[in-house]
């Protein structure tokens, strides 16, 4: 079966695949305005980018994520996919912060999201993150543009979690506490 792709930051990519960070905080792309961020799939690749991320978005222990070099421009690679554990709106400045263990985005950028849009909660989303063999594929003009989901004839099978079974129930029991 195919796999949907998500978009995201490569640096918060390599997070995740080091098991540093376990959430991603979303409010959607412009061309999502109207209807905001919606998991489309529990089960996805990570499409690595590079718009937008600059060093005064990640907190300073994790500006060495910011070093990932870019593929050439008509390839990307893609090396892990994520499943979907949990996903929870949040319009609260006092529970976003006490998040911030589970992610690496600077308290400034996620004001700033929170800002565009006040009135729309933040998706946060608890993911399980798998490793896989790395994929390449051609980089097509539709995947351009401030979108959250591509369509993707990728198919992905396998794959090795980050975290094994005992830590990642542990990490989104402490999640889980947080934002209920």
């Amino acid at each position: 079966m195919p796999e949907m792709m998500l978009k995201e930051w490569s640096t918060i990519i390599g997070a995740l695949e080091s098991g540093e960070q376990l959430v991603i905080l979303r409010k959607g792309g412009i061309m999502e305005a109207a209807s905001g961020f919606i998991v489309q799939s529990d089960r996805f690749l990570l499409y690595p980018t590079w718009e937008h991320q600059t060093t005064h978005n990640i907190r300073e222990p994790y500006l060495h994520y910011m070093r990932q070099e870019r593929p050439p421009s008509n390839i990307n690679t893609i090396t892990s996919y994520a499943q979907v554990l949990h996903e929870q709106d949040i319009l609260s400045d006092d529970t976003i912060q006490r998040l911030e263990e589970f992610h690496i985005w600077s308290r400034e950028y996620i004001q700033s999201r929170r800002a565009w849009q006040p009135q729309r909660p933040i998706k946060a989303v608890f993911l399980r993150v798998f490793r896989i063999n790395p994929i390449q594929i051609p980089i097509l003009d539709e995947y351009s543009g401030c979108k959250s989901w591509l369509d993707s004839d990728v198919v992905c099978d396998g794959g090795r979690p980050i975290l094994d079974d005992k830590q990642i129930k542990l990490q989104l029991e402490k999640f889980q506490s947080i934002v209920s």
